[in-house]
């Protein structure tokens, strides 16, 4: 499945088209979907180890960070990674990596389940464009060009403790749409009914959830 990426267009698109055309397209669209070569979690590591020892942990490295948490790479793996890291790209490189670290795996743990939380997916863009429909962060990944295919399908993952605000989706017929929870669980309520916990699996149509 190709990686969809447009931050290049929406942030240097006027600027400097074709980087931002490379970006997306190229390097997102093209090398970080060769799964057939390397996988995601691996190309993720490969990623923010070549970052940490450039030195280069700015908001971009938190982008690759939440990625190879989204791609499967646990909070241990990264901790051990880092450590190791550290006697070949610097301590200071590592320690600041590691405040990146905090940041985005936070005190993630074994719930006791034996699960991590690594959306099937991808993780996707900081969900911006939406950010006002939410209390806390959450990440939209576009799987499917709702003009070209149709029907929109996206993989919308959430930060612990975001919430989703109440809201409708109209439709003439059919649903407005319906939701599939594929990783991690939270809580939802149903219109006039008690809130319970959605877990991977668990499906059900409009109204949205609150997470």
């Amino acid at each position: 499945m190709a990686v969809k990426q447009t931050a290049g267009r929406d942030q240097l698109g006027v600027v400097a088209p074709k980087f931002a055309q490379l970006n997306d397209d190229v390097l997102f669209g093209e090398v970080w979907s060769r799964e057939d070569k390397l996988s995601l979690k691996m190309r993720s590591i490969v990623t923010v180890v070549t970052l940490v020892a450039k030195g280069m942990v700015d908001s971009s490295f938190e982008f690759h960070m939440a990625s190879a948490k989204a791609n499967g790479v646990t909070r241990d793996e990264m901790a051990e990674i880092l450590t190791h890291e550290a006697f070949y790209a610097g301590w200071p490189n590592a320690w600041a990596a590691f405040r990146v670290l905090l940041k985005i795996y936070g005190e993630d743990a074994d719930d006791g389940s034996g699960e991590t939380f690594a959306p099937m997916f991808g993780m996707g863009s900081p969900n911006d464009a939406y950010a006002q429909y939410f209390i806390g962060n959450s990440y939209l990944n576009p799987l499917t060009d709702a003009a070209e295919a149709g029907v929109g399908l996206a993989n919308v993952t959430f930060e612990p403790g975001c919430r989703n605000n109440w809201h409708i989706h109209h439709a003439s017929k059919g649903g407005g749409q319906i939701l599939i929870c594929t990783d991690g669980r939270g809580w939802y309520q149903e219109w006039g009914k008690e809130p319970q916990v959605g877990a991977r699996s668990r499906r059900r149509s409009r109204p949205a959830p609150s997470w």
